[in-house]
């Protein structure tokens, strides 16, 4: 596929919103993929030029919570472990899929999606805590799971994980998004490894976008800090909405 200056007016805006919405609650990918996927590219180049732009927008986000103290490294590095396995296995499934399949599955993905980003308390995180072993247990299977829906496929990767952080593993909100941040680093570089060996990533494209990526990410982690959370819902259910249509849209033609 050719590279055109109207690819990057379509990639460019879209993958800063990304960034974005992704430093304040997750989710990302539900603007950067379509914002690909818009281009006509082939779904596999899609998603490792986005896993390209989306890494470098996310070590930005991770190093800003890190400075910020909302990491608890200790849970972080164990789940660093389950997360490289997840993705790597997930990103293997992922090059032997096809692009109908893919459809298919994003059909469930996004109204599952828009029903933990519409409940109010999905991120509330105001659960009493667990003692710090069960959290990090279940910290940790929440990050293999997710490393291999990551690596699979990966919109909605960070919203999925500051859910089941403070849903399931009772972290406070802050301290589940700098941990989310961390395990999503992770799984994004482990699937991003996979991708480039096998040659599926535009890289002038994915450096360009990653620029935009890491300016949305900024504007994003200040606006978390000044507690912005609930300002980002109405724009992911919007891009959820799009997605779904076209993703319908694109299976009955």
């Amino acid at each position: 596929m050719e590279i055109t200056l109207l690819t990057y007016l379509i990639v460019c805006p879209l993958t800063f919103l990304a960034g974005f919405v992704d430093a304040i609650a997750g989710g990302g990918g539900l603007i950067s993929i379509p914002a690909f996927m818009f281009t006509g590219m082939p779904m596999h180049y899609v998603i490792g030029t986005n896993k390209l732009s989306s890494s470098l927008g996310t070590t930005l986000a991770t190093y800003k919570y890190a400075r910020k103290g909302y990491i608890q490294w200790h849970a972080a590095l164990y789940c660093t472990v389950c997360a490289f396995l997840g993705s790597f296995t997930g990103s293997h499934l992922a090059l032997l899929l096809d692009q109908s399949l893919f459809r298919v599955i994003i059909l469930i993905i996004l109204p599952i999606t828009a029903y933990y980003v519409l409940r109010g308390k999905s991120f509330s995180g105001d659960r009493n805590p667990y003692p710090e072993k069960k959290t990090i247990l279940i910290a940790m299977a929440s990050a293999l799971l997710i490393g291999v829906y990551d690596g699979f496929y990966g919109p909605g990767t960070g919203t999925f994980l500051l859910l089941l952080l403070t849903g399931a593993a009772h972290m406070k909100l802050t301290e589940a998004n700098g941990v989310s941040k961390f395990i999503n680093l992770m799984t994004n570089y482990t699937a991003l490894a996979v991708f480039l060996y096998s040659g599926t990533v535009y890289i002038t494209l994915g450096l360009v976008a990653g620029a935009f990526n890491i300016a949305g990410n900024w504007l994003g982690t200040r606006a978390f800090e000044k507690g912005g959370v609930r300002t980002v819902k109405p724009i992911i259910l919007g891009v959820l909405v799009i997605f779904f249509i076209k993703t319908i849209y694109d299976i009955m033609v």
